[in-house]
């Protein structure tokens, strides 16, 4: 006990005094949100890994899909690493990097709002963010309840409202720079971590062969030593979750946001490397080690207790110092989101709602105020529904919670990537994107909580569940996005040219960088 609250307060101080030596640079508007646009590589890296694993993927979606898939669960975290992360920095980091800038964006709605000249939509995006990102936020929490039960025997409400209050102090104080600097720390623990936790898994069954020996043993239907194999027992819905879980990440705010802040070209460079390192061994290792949880849970108690349960029930053997790197690894990952989250949520309420529907727009001073405020705001709130939805059970808010990727990804996808490439993108594609995500997402919480009713082969396997109609979404989106600009060219704007110029200026680089034909 003596070692497992000896690591957290030593977690807990530093991550205070991260908070408050940051404070100075978090004075600005453009400091608090952006760091300033000087953010290197290493801490821009880790800020989007961290911030892109969880609790939710460490206890939740490692233990479910691991249960589900066996071994083969191991394709998700390889996909979040090359599709959710190599991909998005090459094919959006520089990009963004250069229209953000040019245009002088600070958020997601407000990069639409400039991109697509448009106010509207940039009011709808940031709505879009509000709702569904708190549920998102409150599910973070979800995670940590058993991992603490079972270290200390405290109550669940006791470990959010901690979690919650020393989130707040760092993120008030430092702003994105201490954010980022806490989720280099919170990234080397999570690696570190993770590398020794596997290790002591594994053992408790002869290592890794004996580990993979005794799954193929279990019965997995008709086949034989299915959670041994490639691609599992049911390689389509692998699929499902291996896309929803990588290409989602390319249109949720928090993340897209890191690409804002970056420094230089090679930060680039250097960052896309450090996060595919850090996604293959953070989210490879969580799902890798999920693929064993059938052989420390049986079936009737995963009925009893839910997916969460498989996790904690395999780190429950270990030793005392293995269970407090446990749990210090579980906050990083959630704390690491959480304080990405609200710095998003509260940046968009206030610059892309509040302050533009306001007759008299707000000093800096007031901006920064407001600011501050809201990320507390957001952290009770989430903290909150976190409480309540583990107390009452309430259905409404954990499919809530289950919708929110879906809905940011599917609104957000196709308009950021079509807007950094095709000039010929137009708003009303984009606000049809908007309303098409939103929609669909809305019509599978009623389906799963029973208020609808769809018939037909097609409809069912698109609302089969929120994983399912997510990457529905997402697809045709990508899909009838081009399509709508075509026939919608008219409310394409009209400063296209001058803001795809961003691109064409002309900058000096190094030989070592561009190779001439020949020296003049």
């Amino acid at each position: 006990m003596f070692v497992k609250i000896g690591l957290l307060l030593v977690f807990f101080a530093v991550f205070v005094a991260v908070g408050i030596l940051c404070h100075k640079s978090s004075k600005s508007v453009n400091g608090f949100v952006l760091g300033g646009r000087t953010v290197g590589p290493w801490l821009t890296a880790f800020a989007y890994g961290t911030s892109y694993f969880s609790a939710v993927i460490f206890v939740g979606y490692a233990g479910q899909f691991g249960w589900s898939f066996g071994v083969a669960s191991t394709w998700i975290g390889l996909g979040n690493a090359f599709i959710g992360s190599l991909l998005p920095w090459v094919i959006l980091g520089r990009r963004t990097r250069i229209m953000t800038q040019h245009l002088g964006s600070r958020t997601m709605p407000d990069y639409f709002g400039f991109r697509y000249e448009s106010q509207g939509l940039k009011i709808v995006a940031s709505v879009i963010t509000f709702i569904f990102l708190i549920p998102y936020t409150a599910s973070l929490f979800n995670g940590l309840s058993r991992l603490f039960r079972m270290a200390f025997d405290i109550d669940y409400s006791v470990c959010v409202i901690g979690m919650a209050l020393l989130t707040a102090v760092y993120v008030i104080a430092g702003g994105y720079m201490a954010t980022a600097i806490n989720d280099f720390i919170q990234g080397i623990i999570m690696l570190f971590g993770i590398v020794a936790v596997i290790a002591a898994v594994l053992l408790k069954n002869g290592g890794f062969m004996g580990s993979l020996e005794a799954m193929s043993q279990i019965d997995c239907g008709n086949l034989k030593g299915g959670f041994v194999s490639f691609f599992g027992p049911d390689p389509s819905y692998l699929l499902v979750v291996v896309l929803l879980t990588s290409l989602g990440t390319w249109g949720l705010p928090q993340m897209v946001g890191k690409f804002y802040a970056i420094k230089n070209e090679d930060s680039i460079k250097i960052g896309t490397i450090i996060s595919t390192f850090f996604a293959v061994v953070v989210a490879g290792g969580c799902y890798f080690l999920g693929g064993f949880g059938r052989l420390f849970t049986s079936a009737e108690a995963v009925k009893a207790q839910g997916f969460d349960s498989i996790i904690p029930s395999m780190l429950s053997g270990l030793s005392d110092v293995l269970i407090a790197i446990v749990l210090v690894l579980v906050l990083s990952a959630s704390m690491s989101t959480l304080s990405s989250l609200v710095l998003t949520s509260s940046s968009t309420i206030t610059l892309d709602l509040i302050n533009p529907l306001r007759k008299r727009k707000m000093s800096e001073k007031s901006v920064m105020l407001t600011l501050r405020f809201f990320v507390a705001v957001f952290i009770v709130i989430s903290a909150v529904i976190a409480i309540v939805q583990a107390k009452s059970r309430i259905t409404f808010i954990a499919q809530l919670m289950g919708v929110s990727w879906g809905a940011l990804s599917g609104s957000f996808l196709a308009p950021f990537l079509y807007s950094l490439y095709w000039k010929k993108t137009t708003k009303a594609a984009a606000a049809f994107s908007f309303a098409f995500g939103t929609l669909m997402m809305i019509l599978q919480l009623c389906i799963s909580l029973g208020f609808l009713h769809v018939k037909g082969s097609f409809l069912s396997l698109i609302f089969k569940n929120s994983l399912y109609s997510g990457v529905f979404t997402m697809l045709a989106s990508l899909l009838l996005m081009p399509l709508v600009s075509l026939v919608t060219q008219k409310t394409c704007p009209k400063g296209t040219e001058e803001m795809f110029s961003c691109y064409k200026r002309r900058v000096l680089v190094t030989a070592s960088d561009v190779l001439k034909e020949s020296e003049d």
